[in-house]
C-alpha cells in the first residue's frame, strides 16, 4: 500500500511548503483540491513537481464536467513533464455544496454524467497523443503533429482515478474506463468497512480491471486502520484533515505536524517491539 495525504487548504505558498515536507518525511504521494474559486490547483501542483523529486502528485479531486478537458489534459500533461512522470488526474462529477459560488455551470446529474464519461475518453485520446475526438458534447480536431507531440506526458499512461459509487452499474462502468477507483458507498446510511472494499476489488478482479489498478481508501489516522483496508484490497491510504477549521495559524500547525510525523507505514515501523 502507497500513503498519500490530502492537503486540505491553505496559501500556495503553504501548500508547497508542505509538500516538500512530505517528500522528506516519506508520503508517497501529495494531492490538493480543485475549487471553483480559490488556489489554482494545477499551478499549485507545477510548483511543487520542482521542488520534489519522488512524490506523486495530483488533485482530488478535478470536477471535470465543469472544466475543459483539453485545458485539464494540457495541465496533466504540463505537471507530468515537470515531474518526471509523477502525475495522477483524479476526477469526478463535482460536488454540489451551499458554500461553492454560482457560476452558472451545469448542475444536472445526468448531464454531468455524460460529460464526465466524454471527458474521460478525450482527456485519455490527447495524453495518448491522439488529434481528434468526436462526442456528443465535446468535439476536438488538430492538424498540428509537432504541438501534439511537444505536449505529450512523460508517462506511456498517466493514471485517471475516478469516483465510482459502489456498486451502481454505470458508476461501475465509468470505473472501469479508469486506472484507480476513490469509492463512494451505497450502503444505506451505515459506515462503510473494509467488507466493502473486499467485495468492490473482487468486483474489479471479476470484470478483469488491470493488475496495477488503484482502489484508494481515505482516513484519518491513528482513528483509522489502514492495514485492514490494504488486507481488503486497497493500494492507496490517503489521509484527511477535512474537519479542522478552514483557516488560521492552529489549523496549518496541526497539519504540519501529522505531515511531518509521516505516513502509518513509517509510525509502525518506530514503535517498540
Amino acid at each position: 500500500m502507497r500513503f498519500g495525504v490530502i492537503l486540505p487548504g491553505g496559501t500556495g505558498v503553504e501548500q508547497l511548503e508542505q509538500a516538500v515536507l512530505a517528500e522528506q518525511a516519506g508520503w508517497d504521494g501529495v494531492f490538493v483540491w480543485e475549487a471553483a474559486y480559490g488556489v489554482d490547483a494545477w499551478t499549485l501542483l507545477g510548483a511543487m513537481a520542482t521542488r520534489t523529486e519522488r512524490v506523486w502528485l495530483g488533485t482530488l479531486l478535478t470536477p471535470l464536467p465543469w472544466r475543459r478537458p483539453w485545458k485539464v489534459a494540457s495541465q496533466v500533461a504540463t505537471v507530468d513533464q515537470l515531474s518526471n512522470g509523477r502525475a495522477i488526474l483524479c476526477v469526478g462529477l463535482g460536488a454540489l455544496a451551499d458554500d461553492l459560488p454560482q457560476t452558472g455551470e451545469v448542475t444536472d446529474l445526468r448531464e454531468r454524467a455524460d460529460l464526465l464519461d466524454e471527458g474521460i475518453e478525450l482527456v485519455r485520446e490527447l495524453l495518448g497523443g491522439g488529434r481528434e475526438y468526436q462526442g456528443r458534447h465535446y468535439r476536438f480536431e488538430f492538424e498540428r503533429d509537432d504541438q501534439i507531440e511537444i505536449s505529450r506526458p512523460v508517462q506511456p499512461r498517466v493514471p485517471i482515478w475516478v469516483v465510482g459509487v459502489w456498486p451502481r452499474p454505470k458508476s461501475m462502468r465509468r470505473v472501469l474506463a479508469c486506472d484507480g477507483v476513490v469509492p463512494q458507498y451505497d450502503l444505506d446510511g451505515r459506515e462503510e468497512t473494509p467488507a466493502d472494499a473486499r467485495a468492490l476489488c473482487e468486483w474489479l478482479i471479476e470484470h478483469d480491471a488491470d493488475p496495477s489498478f488503484d482502489v484508494i481508501a481515505q482516513g484519518e489516522t491513528p482513528e483509522g486502520d489502514p492495514e485492514a483496508w490494504a488486507e481488503a484490497g486497497c493500494t492507496w491510504w490517503l489521509e484527511t484533515r477535512w474537519e479542522l477549521p478552514h483557516h488560521g495559524l492552529e489549523r496549518m500547525q496541526q497539519i504540519r505536524e501529522r505531515i511531518a510525523d509521516g505516513p502509518p507505514r513509517r509510525q509502525a515501523d518506530a514503535q517498540p517491539d
